[in-house]
């Protein structure tokens, strides 16, 4: 009897070894958000996740391959924002709200028939997010708010330390940079973006450290981080520079909103995050019922930082 156990073991061994790898194709398609095409791309099995990238005016790209992971669980719906990546840019920028990609992400939901989504927001892509959860909370499950921010006005409190804190040195070249004008600088081709310096200086010495601690990506590239929508950036960051939100960002104020948000939420930052762990201590308070983890040995970038920790904390929370 024994042995006739320990053969049926073998043969239930080999049957599962036998198995094919699982496979996990990617649909990607364009859905038309009241007269806006927002790209999206579609993976993964399960309960669906749809993914908001930062900027404003990035794009879902780097995002992978850090969160892949979860589409072993769940069917990750990653979106480029309108005016960004692969989606439709707008003539007339003023189009660019927060309000507006609130609206596109209940346009996806709708389009591709997704029911009730989970929905994570990382860095800009958490105030959409919020904005999304204000207005349709009744379509939500979970809301996960990443390395961002509920106040515009606590957000640039935490800039202006940011520079107060800054190598003199570094601070002075900066701030020279910015009184000569970011725009209409250089030659032709680049007047309707950053000096080269300025990003440099601003988006390399200056957030490097933010950005990043216990796993700095050695092919980040300050320059090549240029690579986005300009006119939807100063259309909402604004034209100023790096340290201060002066655009249509700066409307954004939901500190006395948020205790309306019952959907549970979970809220995770860097310890050493640009977006301070402060502010996401303040958002964790003003949600009641919510989680707050703080990422050890992280900056901005905790999935790629601490990506098991990350992981763990998302994954757990949506089971």
């Amino acid at each position: 009897m024994k042995a006739h156990l320990s053969l049926f073991a073998i043969l239930l061994a080999g049957a599962c070894f036998a198995q094919p790898p699982a496979n996990y194709p990617i649909e990607a398609g364009f859905i038309d958000a009241h007269g806006v095409l927002i790209y999206y791309e579609l993976l993964g099995r399960g309960t669906p996740l749809v993914i908001l990238h930062g900027g404003p005016g990035a794009s879902h790209d780097y995002f992978l391959p850090y969160l892949l992971p979860l589409a072993r669980q769940h069917r990750l719906v990653l979106i480029d924002e309108r005016g960004s990546g692969k989606s439709e840019k707008l003539e007339d920028p003023s189009g660019y709200t927060v309000e507006n990609m609130a609206e596109d992400v209940e346009a996806v939901r709708e389009g591709l028939k997704l029911g009730k989504i989970s929905l994570l927001g990382h860095s800009y892509g958490g105030v959409p997010a919020q904005a999304y959860a204000l207005k349709y909370q009744r379509n939500l499950t979970h809301l996960v708010l990443c390395s961002t921010f509920h106040s515009t006005s606590k957000m640039n409190e935490v800039f202006r330390r940011m520079m107060a804190e800054m190598n003199p040195d570094l601070r002075n070249r900066i701030e020279s940079l910015e009184k000569a004008g970011l725009y209409g600088q250089g030659k032709i081709y680049e007047r309707n973006r950053y000096p080269n310096d300025y990003m440099v200086a601003a988006w390399g010495e200056g957030y490097f450290p933010y950005l990043y601690q216990r796993r700095p990506d050695p092919n980040y590239d300050p320059a090549a981080n240029g690579i986005m929508s300009w006119d939807l950036y100063r259309e909402m960051w604004g034209s100023s520079g790096e340290f201060i939100i002066d655009g249509n960002l700066k409307s954004v104020e939901y500190g006395d909103r948020l205790n309306s948000i019952t959907v549970p939420t979970l809220i995770t930052a860097g310890d050493h995050d640009e977006c301070a762990p402060s502010i996401s201590r303040e958002m964790h308070e003003k949600i009641s019922g919510s989680k707050l983890v703080i990422l050890p040995q992280s900056g901005h970038m905790t999935f790629v930082d601490q990506p098991g920790l990350f992981l763990k904390a998302v994954g757990e929370f949506l089971r």
